[in-house]
């Protein structure tokens, strides 16, 4: 475990007493470009390399069953937290400083490595003129995308490097002026029947009121055949990442919680995900701990609130998640967490910018997070790049999205 993990790490976090403040605490990063040779660092016994670089905001990753790669280039809509009030011009100035205010790219890359060697000889725009895309995954030949307002189906052909026939809306998702967390990550059920879409809250703690979190801050699972839709679980903040965990079949999930609660509140988290579970947000947090800026409150749901099962720490943006399910990887990492912490905004001192990893025993957390890939502050205190999502190759190795840095890093172990 490194040295400069806080207590809100783990399976049971220490909470101290909430610090409000009027505006939120601003510390960000700002983004200053990796220089030529530069790169990430990875843990002892890895090697770290670009995959792909020169890349568009590359936000989420995922892997195809012949070995491509699909990059989803993409950022918040246009249209994006209407009338945010003081609160949001400060917060767009603060994305500005951080390289996160560029436009949507609003497409997907495909990554092909031919040769095996780690490197991506060839990229193409596999699907371009989307709508924010985050989340994409194969069920059978049908290729879904879920962008900001819905969820696209696309037929897929094996070995094909671009999709050029229109796809079709297969449902619609909560969207609308406000759209506070715009990424919608999609995954499928191990026997491919239904979906799963992470649908994230409209707010930081339902200042926008509570009708405007219909939907919201919520695990939707959809039946592929009929597309019915229902919520899964709910309370669940800004829910992005899913991973399926190798030994117990489990469903998990990474969740940024709220802001503005001071320094070391209030933890990101995973936590498995459980059939009809509330989470707690807004009323509560890490279970029954009651937040009392959300008015009125709900006192059934927060007696009926879980805590997650294990803490990433305060405003580490954690985002990306992904299960290691290949052996290329010392024994210690299979079947293990690993997530791509974007890095914070509002914590002093600054916390994330890293991807971590987290052993599994059993189906639970086992140990403490290990760094795996650091290295993406500068010593004078820029953002070199950001992780953002994380996904497993046709090879074993990690696969890093950086959406700052512009470049997709691949971490392999060190050659004996």
């Amino acid at each position: 475990m490194a040295d400069d993990y806080a207590p809100g790490f783990g399976p049971d976090p220490s909470l101290p007493a909430p610090h409000k403040s009027m505006l939120p605490t601003v510390n960000i990063a700002p983004a200053k470009p990796w220089q030529q040779g530069q790169m990430p660092i990875a843990a002892a016994g890895f090697n770290v390399t670009p995959y792909a670089t020169g890349l568009d905001h590359p936000r989420w990753l995922a892997t195809l069953p012949n070995g491509d790669v699909l990059v989803a280039e993409s950022n918040a809509p246009a249209q994006h937290d209407t009338n945010a009030g003081i609160k949001g011009l400060v917060m767009k100035k603060v994305m500005k400083r951080a390289g996160a205010a560029v436009p949507s790219p609003d497409r997907i890359v495909l990554l092909r490595d031919s040769d095996g060697d780690g490197i991506a000889e060839t990229r193409t725009v596999f699907i371009d003129k989307l709508h924010s895309p985050f989340g994409m995954v194969l069920v059978g030949d049908d290729l879904y995308v879920a962008d900001t307002d819905a969820v696209m189906r696309y037929k897929y052909e094996t070995g094909a490097t671009q999709i050029t026939t229109p796809g079709e809306k297969f449902i619609d998702l909560p969207a609308g002026p406000i759209n506070h967390h715009w990424t919608k990550n999609i995954i499928a059920s191990q026997d491919g029947k239904r979906l799963y879409v992470t649908v994230g809250s409209n707010s930081n703690a339902a200042e926008n009121g509570i009708d405007a979190e219909s939907g919201r801050a919520a695990i939707m699972e959809v039946d592929i055949e009929s597309k019915q839709t229902r919520l899964l679980a709910t309370g669940l903040r800004n829910p992005n990442g899913m991973s399926w965990q190798p030994q117990s079949g489990a469903l998990w999930t990474v969740v940024n919680e709220r802001d503005e609660l001071g320094d070391d509140l209030v933890p990101d988290y995973m936590t498995s995900v459980k059939d009809g579970a509330f989470y707690g947000w807004p009323y509560s947090y890490y279970g029954q701990h009651v937040d009392d800026r959300v008015k009125p409150q709900r006192d059934e749901l927060v007696l009926s609130a879980i805590p997650p099962d294990y803490a990433l720490g305060a405003h580490t943006a954690s985002l990306g998640l992904t299960f290691y399910d290949a052996k290329a990887f010392p024994q210690h990492y299979w079947s293990g967490a690993f997530i791509g912490q974007h890095g914070s905004w509002n914590r002093k001192p600054r916390s994330g910018y890293k991807v971590v990893f987290v052993p599994f025993d059993d189906g639970k957390p086992s140990g403490p997070p290990e760094d795996i890939l650091t290295g993406f502050l500068s010593t004078d205190g820029h953002a070199l790049g950001r992780p953002v999502g994380v996904a497993v190759d046709h090879s074993g190795a990690l696969l890093v999205a950086d959406d700052v840095g512009n470049s997709v890093w691949r971490v392999a172990p060190a050659a004996k």
